[in-house]
């Protein structure tokens, strides 16, 4: 693959913020592994359609002779996406996004992306910026680019609109176990607008039980809110604790990859905490094989 030229650098060596004319040269070094980089390119792609600001980050890219190998989309998480497997150009990449990235300030609440150039950055960062919460370094990557190998639990579905007030408790619960602390802030908050947006965008897959308890209740969901290149990433699967053991994650992951290669991407993708093995255990009898690694760093 040629290299893209980034306009904002010119002929120049370096790293810059970017501006909206080179969102499609970003979108070209994201193309070399749609996968690893599907987190990005999904807010490029809004931003091709409504600028850089109005898709609610920043751009930053690094060039060599105007020759762009690297960007890293900057807004509520920090995603670097490597365009050259060149170990030289990487390392020269990843210390000038890190001295850029010293120079702005941590404004993300989270590195995360394809490991190498995650942890390659933290590495030069954390000398600047304040300490992390945690460090996820083995992500397990996995992909599923056929029908499912188990059947689709019929009862999952995406979710209605008229059914946010029970999806968002179901988010919430999720969120919390998953990253230490409670996304909620309120009506209008940022975590509450996404999760109505991925509702209404029929982005949300539930299964919900109207005979266990007193009132309806999410026993299963998960969201698709990263789409882009031809893949779609799966986020945020989660099953109710009194369900656990029961193999609701296996058939609603089917239903969940079966729908999403119908009407939305031909790709489903997925990352995994490499020690939940019993969900890596799960995603792998539905048919998803490991393809890299990502990592994540909490702030």
């Amino acid at each position: 693959m040629v290299a893209p030229r980034a306009t904002a650098l010119g002929g120049r060596t370096g790293a810059v913020v970017l501006a909206d004319a080179d969102v499609p040269a970003a979108l070209a070094v994201c193309a070399v592994d749609p996968v690893a980089s599907v987190l990005a390119s999904s807010r490029l792609l809004q931003a091709a359609e409504q600028g850089v600001r109005r898709a609610g980050g920043e751009l930053w890219g690094y060039a060599e002779d105007g020759a762009l190998h690297a960007v890293c989309w900057v807004g509520a998480n920090l995603v670097p996406v490597l365009g050259t497997s060149d170990p030289d150009v990487v390392s020269r990449a990843l210390t000038a996004f890190a001295d850029l990235g010293a120079a702005r300030g941590r404004r993300c609440s989270s590195i995360v992306g394809a490991a190498e150039p995650v942890l390659g950055l933290w590495s030069r960062l954390r000398r600047s910026w304040p300490a992390e919460r945690e460090v996820r370094a083995h992500q397990p990557s996995m992909v599923l680019d056929t029908d499912p190998r188990v059947a689709p639990d019929p009862r999952v579905r995406r979710s209605r609109p008229d059914e946010y007030d029970l999806v968002l408790p179901a988010c919430v619960r999720m969120f919390t176990e998953e990253v230490g602390y409670s996304p909620a802030s309120g009506p209008g908050g940022p975590y509450e607008v996404r999760v109505r947006r991925l509702v209404e965008e029929g982005r949300s897959f539930v299964l919900v039980d109207r005979g266990t308890w007193r009132r309806p209740r999410v026993v299963f969901k998960a969201e698709v809110p990263a789409v882009a290149l031809g893949v779609a990433q799966v986020q945020g699967v989660w099953v109710e604790p009194e369900r656990r053991g029961e193999r609701l994650s296996e058939g609603g992951m089917a239903a969940v990859v079966e729908a999403t290669r119908a009407d939305v991407a031909p790709v489903v993708s997925l990352y995994v905490n490499g020690y939940n093995t019993r969900a890596v255990r799960a995603y792998e009898a539905v048919g998803f094989r490991e393809v890299g690694a990502f990592a994540t760093v909490l702030f």
